[in-house]
């Protein structure tokens, strides 16, 4: 792997970018067939304890066809801090990750990473997991793991005038 060039950006602490990756709501994930690059935007939950992010998707189409011929994923998710305006700056936190997607089949293991995903999108995950995990949704639900063996981080935490 490339070192970070800006080594005063870099987030180097392994808690700090598991943070990151439990504070945001969605991720963008590149994946490769035949040369070509497709990238798509998930919502998703990320379990700290295995560094495993869960995503659900439809059972078919161009995602899961190019991630069964190479699960191989870099992914990105990224805290907005905001334009510092007169500055010609922008204050950033960001998570880069590769990873391998596998999906899940066996039912306990879907509910696990539903009620992550849900605990992690929803305001009140408890209401939202005993409406929506039923055994019927479990059944039907597609769910993609990406085990994470590579992280690095990066962020801008103040304005630097470098005019």
């Amino acid at each position: 792997m490339h070192e970070i060039r800006r080594k005063d950006k870099a987030i180097t602490d392994q808690n700090e970018m598991k943070k990151i990756l439990q504070q945001t709501k969605y991720i963008t994930i590149a994946m490769c067939r035949n040369n070509e690059p497709y990238l798509i935007t998930l919502s998703y939950g990320y379990d700290p304890e295995k560094n495993i992010i869960y995503f659900h998707c439809a059972s078919e189409g161009k995602k899961i066809d190019i991630l069964k011929e190479n699960n191989i994923v870099w992914g990105q998710a990224l805290i907005d801090k905001g334009y510092v305006e007169d500055k010609c700056d922008h204050l950033w936190a960001t998570v880069m990750f590769r990873g391998s997607v596998s999906f899940i089949v066996d039912g306990d293991k879907k509910r696990h990473a539903l009620d992550i995903m849900i605990r992690q999108l929803e305001q009140n995950p408890e209401r939202v997991i005993k409406k929506q995990i039923t055994e019927k949704s479990i059944k039907r639900v597609t769910i993609g793991r990406i085990d994470i063996d590579y992280m690095s981080g990066k962020k801008a935490d103040k304005a630097i005038i470098s005019l």
